[in-house]
């Protein structure tokens, strides 16, 4: 899918024909947490740009949750999203786009803007997030 105007919809649908998706029932949502639309919208962004193709995608996606099932930790689909994430991780460490410490260091300032912001309220970067503590 290389239309980035592609609704959330769409994009799950083409997902559901390549993609391992979470155990749900039919009419549940997708998304159980905003973060993990956002995780879902990230990786659509990165593809949209060329990191990787779906297939791609998808085949990095099932080798990690095959290899957590090995390891005896898929569980009830409840962690789908943070496999997600560490696939995706992964993907921007392989194809060599940032590194472990700057993946680090975006961590460390979601959770410092995450912690100001108000319940409900969007969670929104600042310059100062970067910065450690001295």
């Amino acid at each position: 899918m290389s239309d980035p105007r592609a609704t959330l919809a769409e994009i799950a649908a083409q997902c559901r024909q390549g993609l391992p998706l979470p155990p749900q029932a039919q009419d549940a949502p997708v998304f159980a947490e905003p973060w993990q639309a956002q995780a879902f919208a990230l990786t659509v962004a990165l593809h949209g740009q060329g990191l990787f193709s779906w297939p791609e995608w998808a085949a990095a996606l099932t080798e990690r949750l095959r290899s957590v099932n090995a390891a005896g930790g898929l569980d009830d689909g409840s962690n789908y999203y943070l496999h997600w994430l560490d696939t995706l991780e992964g993907l921007v460490l392989a194809k060599q786009v940032g590194n472990a410490e700057q993946l680090h260091d975006l961590e460390h300032a979601w959770e410092a803007a995450a912690a100001r912001t108000p319940h409900g309220k969007p969670i929104e970067l600042q310059p100062e997030d970067f910065h450690s503590p001295g």
